[in-house]
C-alpha cells in the first residue's frame, strides 16, 4: 500500500468515525425533543433544540459528502487516474493534493 492510498483510507476511517458519532447525535437529539415537553421557541437558556438539531444535521450532511468524496478518490487511485483532473486532464498540483487529498479538480478547472 503507498503513502496516498494509506493517507486516504486513514482519512476515510476516521470521517466514517465522524459520521457514526454525529449519527448518534442526531438520534439523541430527536429522542430527547420527542421526549420533552419544552418550548423551543422561547427557552431563555440559549440554543434552540431546533438549532441544534440543524446544526448536527448539517454537520452529519457534511461529513457523508467527505465520505463520498472519498470513496471517489480511492477508486480513482485503484483505476489509476487519481492525481488527475477529471475535467481537463492535466496532473493536479502536490499542493492541492496534500491540502485536499480527495479533490478531482486541478485549481484552475476549480476557479
Amino acid at each position: 500500500m503507498d503513502e496516498t492510498h494509506r493517507a486516504l483510507t486513514e482519512e476515510r476511517a476516521d470521517t466514517a468515525a465522524q459520521v457514526s458519532a454525529l449519527s448518534a447525535d442526531l438520534d439523541g437529539i430527536i429522542e430527547a425533543a420527542a421526549m420533552s415537553n419544552t418550548d423551543d421557541e422561547h427557552d431563555p437558556e440559549g440554543a434552540t433544540i431546533a438549532y441544534e438539531r440543524a446544526h448536527t444535521a448539517s454537520l452529519l450532511a457534511s461529513a457523508l459528502a467527505r465520505l463520498d468524496d472519498l470513496d471517489r478518490a480511492l477508486a480513482r487511485h485503484a483505476a489509476g487516474d487519481y492525481g488527475r483532473c477529471e475535467s481537463c486532464g492535466a496532473p493536479i498540483a502536490p499542493e492541492r493534493l496534500a491540502a485536499r487529498p480527495s479533490t478531482n479538480v486541478c485549481i484552475d478547472c476549480a476557479r
